[in-house]
């Protein structure tokens, strides 16, 4: 008997039991759609943070006050040991390395434009922000030097503010004033639309304005909470992130040994992106190898049903030895059925999976991401798992003696 022979065969038998045939495909069904599932959320987010953070550019590097090795009291981000004369000297010294620098005081603010208020997130910047961090205007004007050195009450609405303030409204709101903590500022311009950042925030619900007057007449303080550098290029990182280093301990007056005495850290966009997709990548793993489990747990159920199955056709098996099938016929025929059943709820699972990552992907409002690795992988394992879980009962079957077959009762 030949293995199309077998196959046909194979298929017979499996119709003869739809119910119990289908039952047992669904253990491999829900272990194929969750590793599709999962591996196809984790893709989409992926691909969805590297594309984000690709946009700023790949040779960005951001400087954060703190010591990112403390964990109690300094973490990177709370200190106050950045200034603007840091970010000048910055740019100042390094002019073969470093394209442009972006100091910038984050807060959040009040902002009021007749009888609406909305709370939003304002950095207080230089005109070098938009190239460093890839904010053109869609409207208007951006901030300028003289707006810096003047500490003048520009700026700039982004998107979300501008609707939250004047919902219902057309009207450009450049000219307009508004008050930002109660104290009056003329929009000068309005960013264009950018929408979710990296990690799921709204990067149009922002407002900007010069550095000098957000440190001065909104924050009353001196330190920033970040620099923005933008490298020359990319091979060059690694070169300007030394020598930032370098000057920022000579300014601070950092003691040996450097790395636990910083008060600052130096990071690239480049090793924020490798690190995310470390991150992402490991989670999707984990989850994918949770769900194959299920597919374990499907195969034995695989295993069960083909152990039932060999008792119950013990007589036929005996028949069909005693008019010349050999052990290999039998064994062929028990294997096959084993792989039909996880081969087709493979596939099964596999739609199943597509469809259920795009109503997640769409509930959770993120980007679900299939790819023909995963689908090729999980139909695989799905068939490896029910041709390894059918051994055992192939082996059983063809075991049998063909007399004590025909006895069997």
């Amino acid at each position: 008997m030949n293995i199309w022979q077998s196959m046909r065969l194979a298929w017979r038998e499996l119709g003869r039991n739809k119910m119990r045939t289908g039952l047992t495909m669904l253990g491999v069904i829900i272990g194929v759609s969750a590793v599709i599932t999962m591996v196809a959320l984790g893709a989409g987010a992926s691909a969805k943070v590297s594309e984000s953070i690709s946009s700023l550019g790949t040779n960005l590097l951001t400087v954060m006050p703190g010591n990112p090795r403390i964990r109690f009291g300094g973490m990177a981000g709370t200190g106050s040991t950045l200034t603007e004369d840091d970010a000048k000297a910055i740019i100042r010294h390094f002019p073969q390395s470093v394209l442009a620098v972006a100091p910038q005081a984050r807060g959040g603010v009040a902002v009021k434009l007749r009888d609406k208020t909305w709370q939003t997130q304002l950095i207080g910047t230089t005109p070098d922000y938009r190239t460093v961090n890839n904010s053109p205007v869609a409207q208007g004007r951006f901030i300028t030097q003289s707006d810096v050195d003047g500490r003048l009450k520009v700026a700039l609405l982004g998107p979300t503010v501008v609707s939250q303030l004047m919902a219902g409204d057309s009207a450009n709101p450049v000219g307009l004033s508004v008050q930002i903590n109660r104290v009056p500022f003329r929009v000068v311009g309005v960013l264009k639309t950018k929408g979710s950042g990296a990690f799921g925030q709204d990067q149009d619900d922002v407002v900007i304005v010069p550095v000098s007057t957000a440190l001065r007449r909104v924050f009353n303080r001196t330190y920033l909470s970040s620099i923005g550098i933008e490298a020359t290029s990319k091979s060059g990182m690694d070169l300007a992130t030394d020598q930032i280093s370098r000057l920022l301990r000579q300014r601070h007056h950092i003691r040996l040994p450097y790395e636990d005495n910083d008060d600052f850290s130096v990071r690239s966009q480049t090793g924020l992106l490798e690190t995310f997709q470390t991150a992402t990548g490991t989670m999707t793993n984990l989850l994918a190898g949770i769900a194959v489990v299920s597919l374990i747990v499907g195969g034995i159920g695989i295993m069960n049903i083909m152990l039932v199955s060999v008792t119950e056709r013990t007589r036929e098996i005996g028949l069909r030895k005693a008019v010349g099938a050999t052990s290999r016929d039998i064994r062929l025929q028990f294997v096959i059925e084993s792989c039909v059943i996880a081969g087709v709820g493979g596939l099964v699972g596999v739609g199943v999976g597509a469809l259920g990552a795009q109503l997640l992907g769409r509930a959770f409002q993120t980007t679900a991401l299939i790819t023909p690795q995963s689908v090729i992988a999980s139909v695989g394992v799905a068939t490896a798992t029910g041709l390894f879980f059918g051994i055992y009962p192939a082996q059983k079957a063809a075991r049998l003696s063909p007399i004590e077959a025909l006895r069997y009762e």
